[in-house]
């Protein structure tokens, strides 16, 4: 059993501010540190469970924000971008399930630093019609490769946002949103105990769990921070302008659409 760990950082447990998830300052440096040692339990969650092999994926910001001589020896580490599959990376090497830790709820939501993909340029992300976070978009590329989201940890918004699309995965609360910026959250102990027992009953159900699969061509429709924004992002001839900040493109596939969005993502630099 082949096990894929995407993790990101506003999820972790003691994590509640923007300083946190921004390299260059004292705070970033203590909560990648929380998010190593999430990863690490997962990891050995897999692990109890009957995994053979288990990949990391740091899935935060420039993704290379875990010291790797802070995870679990026995994980093979992945790291750095640009790369294809981005928070997926490593679901097309024949990986058998996918948990996801760390991870918040979508742009527009209530949760503790809600977003998607990029803070600064997207303000909501739809396909045909319906909108979602990280977790949804990333589980269905996944599922383009036939791999089930068999778990996931983060705050209770992000729980309530994605039990819907993965109802036999195992979910566990590090913490509870109050704010943006605030929440009730777990000590750092406990959130890994839980992150490491979710793990194991996850991958143990995983028979139950099923890809999500979106079929069909993919009308993506994306709302921008600002109207500046959208101008840059039309600089591509396939984008149609519906409005001053809103844009649609169509894809082939879940894995086509990620890839423009992560495109714009790298284009929004320009306007910082």
């Amino acid at each position: 059993m082949k096990v894929l760990i995407s993790t990101d950082i506003e999820g972790v447990a003691g994590v509640y501010h923007p300083e946190q998830t921004r390299a260059g300052n004292g705070e970033f440096e203590r909560a990648r540190l929380l998010m190593a040692h999430e990863a690490s339990a997962a990891v050995a969650g897999a692990f109890d469970a009957g995994a053979t092999e288990v990949w990391v994926n740091d899935s935060h910001g420039g993704f290379r924000n875990m010291p790797p001589d802070l995870l679990d020896a026995r994980a093979r580490v992945i790291q750095g971008k640009p790369r294809y599959l981005s928070m997926v990376a490593g679901v097309d090497e024949g990986v058998d399930a996918l948990c996801m830790i760390g991870y918040h709820s979508r742009a527009q939501g209530r949760g503790i630093l809600a977003h998607t993909i990029n803070s600064f340029a997207f303000a909501g992300i739809a396909l045909n019609g319906v909108e979602y976070g990280e977790a949804g978009l990333y589980g269905a590329l996944a599922g383009e490769y036939g791999v089930p989201v068999v778990m996931g940890s983060g705050d209770d918004a992000f729980i309530e946002e994605n039990r819907a699309l993965f109802p036999n995965a195992a979910f566990v609360q590090t913490k509870r949103a109050t704010g943006f910026t605030s929440g009730v959250s777990l000590s750092p102990e406990q959130a890994r105990a839980a992150i490491r027992k979710g793990v194991a009953e996850g991958l143990a159900a995983r028979a139950a769990c099923k890809p999500l699969v979106f079929t069909g061509t993919q009308s993506v429709t994306l709302r921008t921070q600002s109207p500046a924004m959208a101008d840059l992002f039309c600089q591509w001839p396939t984008f149609e302008r519906v409005d001053g900040v809103t844009l649609r493109f169509t894809a082939a596939t879940v894995e086509a659409a990620v890839r423009m969005l992560n495109c714009c993502s790298a284009m929004s630099s320009m306007l910082r």
